[in-house]
């Protein structure tokens, strides 16, 4: 049966009509459930009183179909995975007085620590969502029914935005009793929630600080269960007690990242790797995310597998370095610096569409499956993260037009010297105003991002942000005219060939990809970012790699690419890579 769009079970439903058979009001309902079952305000208003007590009268199972509320990052636990958190629980000895849910949902983290937790005194769920507000007080009164505590319980479910609780006054009302934070927050971002119209956001602001570019254009953009997470840390993280919260891995990367600076009173991090496919029928790499309160603070996080509770690896922070795996990380920790090389991510223009083409005969086909005339002038062959999955790359699937030479440039000259594309841009002007980052606001017509002098070097070394396999593909010119990459690659360019090709030996070196291993996260949104690479110090990667292994690397890209390429400009190439004070220092050496 439903009621309020929420399940009830038999049981409750039966108990419910029995029991307000011969009440008249719902301050006396209140007033005895809160006496028999801890539920305080079990109703709200008169109308909800009346409503139910209608309802329950005429006893009857009916089905209702669930809503889906998986766009709004609502995952429900089942019951057989929150038993099994507090199950680990409390063989780690967590005894808590006071269960806190912050998103509660229908309850099933309420209803296991219940379970298996006999000291609870009190409880306290959020949810947003009246209709599992409700059910989460049916499934409470469900399990007390069949389960008779001998303990005074206090149990609120609070119906109200997780963004306009004051937790920080739990932690001042009770400062003795122990904590527990446990449930599963939403595996959504605020931008996806603002695009929904979600009264569930906190209040606008870029909470992490990020600045310029950076907040416009992606990083400024965040999981709310990370805002949450933090929002409880700093409610209780000097408070005696736990955390343990499903969350993306991202978001608990970024948690373990952060601690290096804010350095919360948490400690015995650790993070318990679930099947996310299995529990809740989605790709998203999740986690439980476990710590102890009001403790020396921790830099580090251990990794298991939450079934078998095998540990898989550690992360975290070890001499000021940000690090995937810390076993691993020491053996290459030598190359970690800064790289000799500026890595660039490539062009950002939100409006493929019309920007990128194919090229077929003597015309371009662009993707609404136009046929357009244009000047060869603009028009690059473009490379995306798809495409890097060869060693030498010299011809590209698809074209940009590359409207700029470097960020905010006056785009006017396009009508003189190129009347057929500004025509084909202008007339898809529409298209271009639709674009919705912030970057673009104010700047000239057909502007684009990821633009420079080095953009249009000859030679590029790339890889794929977006893949986990570690590759790094020298890009050759076609047609005498560099190859552009698209955003989601970064790349490093040179005017040498010898230099690109040196590069790209180095970088794809077995030393290079173990320290990179080390670093990265494999379920990271992007797992080589430009932070990444400007970390690779390529002098010192050079400087232990045999010379033997270069030539051997030579001569297989010679012959397998048709390249003649020696070593000629080696001595060159390292004196470019050395920083001016160490070259200062060898000049005047006696």
């Amino acid at each position: 049966m439903r009621v309020f769009e929420a399940n009830i079970s038999l049981q409750v439903c039966v108990f419910l009509k029995e029991f307000l058979n011969n009440i008249s009001s719902f301050e006396i309902a209140n007033e005895k459930i809160f006496g028999k079952y801890g539920l305080i305000s079990f109703f709200e208003n008169r109308d909800d009183f009346r409503e139910l007590k209608n309802r329950v009268s005429m006893v009857a199972i009916s089905t209702v179909a669930e809503p889906d509320r998986a766009e709004y990052g609502d995952f429900q636990t089942n019951q057989e995975l929150t038993n099994r958190v507090a199950k680990y629980l409390v063989k780690e000895n967590i005894s808590p007085d006071i269960i806190i849910e912050p998103t509660c949902g229908k309850g099933n983290f309420i209803i296991a620590a219940l379970s298996n937790f006999k000291t609870i005194k009190k409880v306290v769920g959020i949810e947003i969502y009246k209709p599992y507000v409700w059910e989460t007080k049916f499934n409470i009164l469900n399990f007390l029914l069949a389960n008779p505590v001998n303990n005074k319980l206090e149990i609120a479910i609070k119906h109200c935005n997780i963004f306009d609780f004051d937790f920080k006054n739990i932690s001042k009302q009770f400062p003795n009793e122990k904590i527990l934070i446990i449930g599963n927050p939403p595996w959504v971002t605020n931008a996806k929630l603002g695009r929904l119209n979600s009264s569930n956001l906190p209040e606008k602001s870029n909470f992490k600080n990020q600045s310029g570019l950076d907040a416009m254009t992606g990083k400024g953009n965040f999981d709310i269960a990370e805002y949450i997470t933090l929002m409880l840390l700093d409610a209780f993280h000097t408070h005696d007690g736990y955390l343990a919260l499903l969350i993306k891995n991202s978001v608990i990367k970024n948690i373990v990242f952060d601690q290096k600076e804010k350095k919360y009173k948490i400690g015995k991090i650790e993070k318990y790797c679930i099947d996310s496919k299995k529990e809740f029928n989605v790709s998203v790499e999740a986690s439980l995310l476990c710590c102890r309160l009001n403790t020396n603070p921790s830099v580090e996080c251990n990794e298991y597998d939450m079934y078998s509770l095998e540990k898989k690896t550690s992360f975290g922070w070890l001499n000021a370095k940000f690090v995937s795996n810390l076993a691993d990380y020491i053996e290459k920790q030598e190359i970690d610096g800064v790289s000799p090389f500026e890595w660039r991510q490539g062009i950002k223009h939100d409006c493929s569409s019309v920007m990128e083409l194919e090229r077929v005969n003597e015309h371009f086909i662009n993707k609404l499956s136009e046929k357009v005339e244009l000047e060869e002038g603009l028009i690059y062959g473009l490379l995306k993260s798809s495409d890097l999955k060869d060693r030498v790359i010299k011809n590209s699937r698809k074209q940009v037009i590359v409207t700029q030479t470097k960020v905010g440039q006056d785009t006017s000259f396009i009508q003189d010297l190129y009347p057929k594309t500004y025509n084909y841009l202008k007339s898809n002007i529409s298209h271009f105003q639709a674009r919705k980052s912030n970057i673009y606001k104010g700047k000239p017509l057909f502007s684009i991002f990821g633009i420079g002098d080095y953009s249009f070097k000859p030679y590029k070394v790339a890889i794929s942000g977006l893949y986990k396999t570690c590759n790094f593909a020298l890009i050759l010119p076609q047609n005498n005219k560099p190859l552009m990459l698209d955003d989601t690659c970064y790349f490093i360019g040179f005017d040498k060939i010898e230099y690109a090709v040196y590069a790209t030996i180095l970088l794809n070196s077995e030393t290079t990809k173990a320290f990179l291993k080390s670093i990265t996260f494999s379920d990271a949104k992007r797992v080589f970012t430009k932070d990444i690479l400007m970390r690779l110090d390529l002098l010192r990667v050079a400087n232990l790699i045999s010379r033997t292994e270069i030539d051997e690397q030579i001569i297989f890209l010679n012959e397998k690419y048709s390249l003649k390429i020696n070593l000629s400009q080696w001595d060159n190439f390292i004196n470019e890579m050395t920083p001016k004070k160490e070259k200062q220092l060898i000049i005047f050496k006696p």
